[in-house]
């Protein structure tokens, strides 16, 4: 396996965090076990490391219920059909999706929008399954337009995804840093969680949030009206954090000029 897991035991839910490697930012996929069956959140970049999940899981002699697209960023929906099950979204979500249409791989290799698409409409609210509790609410603004954040309130884990990343390069394509900000302001209120599950890096606990911070705050004084000199910045700033490339790609979007 490229990828890693780590897996934390929560009385009657096990929860196995399967984390990409460096060369595409440490991507998570959240498989959240339940006495029954396993549910799957976000869906990895590259299909080969969708399928080191879906192997994973498979390993755990339970099946894999349904998966969870958290956003509308590729490295979150890429691998979705390798999962073989329904695709739950906000319908939002759903349509940001089918709005960016086919996905180019590094590889060049072509995925099409609909092995992606997302197939079942997520409402926001409570859902009880296999006796666990799943609260699932919508956030606007901040890593992307919008996002949706999973909660187990009697395990204490917040599944934050993009809203969070762990020692990795924040992405700032959206142009949301205040609400982005507002956004980590509103995690950091909510208490009785303290397993938070990263959508970058391995899963921490709420001291992240004054990392997501503190970063946000270093970007909003560094970005400028220079990509490049940006990039070079904050790397300096942050030295051990993983995946400057995906300063590359945000980039892309702060500063169409250039490109």
């Amino acid at each position: 396996m490229n990828g890693t897991v780590t897996v934390l035991d929560k009385d009657t839910v096990r929860i196995h965090s399967y984390m990409s490697p460096a060369d595409t930012f440490h991507t998570t996929t959240q498989l959240i076990e339940t006495p029954a069956r396993i549910i799957a959140i976000d869906a990895q970049l590259l299909p080969a490391y969708a399928d080191e999940a879906v192997a994973y899981a498979k390993g755990l002699g339970k099946p894999l219920d349904r998966l969870i697209v958290t956003h509308a960023h590729p490295d979150h929906y890429n691998g979705a059909a390798r999962f073989g099950v329904p695709v739950h979204a906000l319908p939002q979500v759903r349509e940001q999706i089918i709005a960016r249409g086919d996905s180019q791989l590094p590889t060049a290799q072509v995925i099409p929008v609909t092995d992606f698409t997302p197939t079942v409409d997520l409402t926001p609210g409570t859902e009880v399954i296999d006796g666990i509790r799943f609260v699932f609410e919508a956030v606007s603004g901040g890593e992307a337009a919008d996002e949706l954040l999973v909660k187990l309130p009697e395990q204490g884990v917040l599944v934050a995804q993009d809203l969070v990343y762990n020692d990795v390069h924040l992405y700032l394509g959206n142009n949301d840093i205040t609400g982005w900000q507002q956004a980590v302001d509103a995690l950091a209120a909510k208490s009785g969680y303290h397993t938070i599950l990263a959508g970058h890096g391995l899963p921490t606990g709420p001291e992240v949030y004054a990392d997501v911070r503190r970063y946000l705050a270093d970007a909003h004084e560094l970005l400028g009206d220079d990509g490049d000199a940006y990039k070079k910045a904050i790397v300096d700033r942050y030295p051990s954090y993983v995946g400057p490339f995906i300063i590359d790609i945000a980039n892309r979007s702060l500063f169409p000029a250039a490109g």
